[in-house]
């Protein structure tokens, strides 16, 4: 296991082509996976890298980070949850494993071998995928993932003013199921904000304002990790953990990333960190978690 930190740098600032920023390509792809479509956009030339973001959110989270792997010589995918963004509604369950069937699909449509990318939930996610596909799933990486049951800490609820305030939104969220809970969560997981937050979040609110889309937001709550968990020490595929180390969702967001790489076979995972970096740090912190990525795929993917 080997564990290097980043020091901050500016989030992205000045004017912003708010068409692009926010993915409003003219052409959005739908893929039949079985039970509905999932949406997604395809961007450059080059071994293929698939980005899955996490719950409540948009493939367009990753609009700073997309263009920086195309510009470094990948197909980037930008793909959207089940029930979340452009693709369809009515699923009956929105789990990690479900998501990982989803990307998979995707990847034999597209034409393996991919490196996936999936932050939060999408960390279990990408982490069961390479388990389930090896022949289909060249490299990993976890963007602050939520890859292992979590456990709250009683300790750092007291301790750490993030991780309780975090908590408490959360916790709104699930059983009250109050949408506000939701936004201010965002603003508290994203200590650097980019530029285009405002227009960003109102995105954002609408979308999870259309029919059906909060009831399937609120499915992605109903599961606690142990698939993602029991499928680390089957993963083949080298792994890059990435964890901002200000994330409120973790009491030890460090720690976390530490037990992540410990739970994959011996020599596999490499953790990387993030100083003052939030949960979103594909977007907050996208110059810097490019350069890691990049990096990284150049050992485990290019080849």
């Amino acid at each position: 296991m080997s564990q290097h930190s980043i020091t901050p740098t500016a989030a992205p600032t000045g004017p912003t082509d708010h068409s692009a920023v926010l993915g409003r390509s003219p052409v959005v792809h739908h893929l039949d996976v079985g039970g509905g479509n999932i949406a997604y956009e395809v961007l450059g030339d080059g071994p293929l890298v698939v980005l899955s973001p996490g719950i409540g959110d948009l493939r367009q989270s990753y609009r700073f980070l997309a263009p920086l792997l195309v510009k470094a010589g990948y197909r980037v995918v930008t793909a959207d949850l089940r029930g979340h963004g452009d693709s369809s509604t009515g699923w009956p369950s929105i789990s990690r494993g479900d998501v990982a069937g989803d990307l998979l699909t995707l990847v034999r449509h597209l034409g393996a071998p991919a490196a996936l990318v999936g932050q939060s939930l999408s960390g279990g996610a990408v982490t069961i995928a390479a388990a389930e596909g090896p022949d289909l799933v060249s490299a990993v990486v976890e963007i602050n993932p939520f890859t292992r049951i979590p456990k709250t800490d009683l300790g750092a609820m007291i301790r750490v003013r993030g991780y309780r305030r975090g908590g408490l939104l959360m916790a709104q969220l699930a059983l009250l199921h109050r949408l506000p809970a939701w936004f201010s969560y965002l603003d508290l997981a994203y200590p650097t904000k980019p530029a285009d937050w405002t227009d960003y979040i109102t995105t954002l609110r609408a979308k999870l304002h259309q029919p059906g889309r909060k009831q399937q937001f609120l499915k992605t709550m109903a599961t606690n990790g142990a698939d993602a968990q029991a499928a680390l020490p089957r993963v083949q595929a080298p792994t890059l953990v990435v964890m901002g180390t200000s994330d409120p969702d973790f009491p030890d967001p460090v720690a976390e990333g530490r037990a992540v790489v410990a739970a994959l076979p011996e020599g596999l995972g490499r953790l990387e960190t993030i100083e003052g970096g939030g949960h979103y740090l594909h977007a907050e912190r996208p110059a810097e978690v490019a350069a890691l990525i990049v990096d990284f795929l150049k050992d485990h993917h290019d080849a």
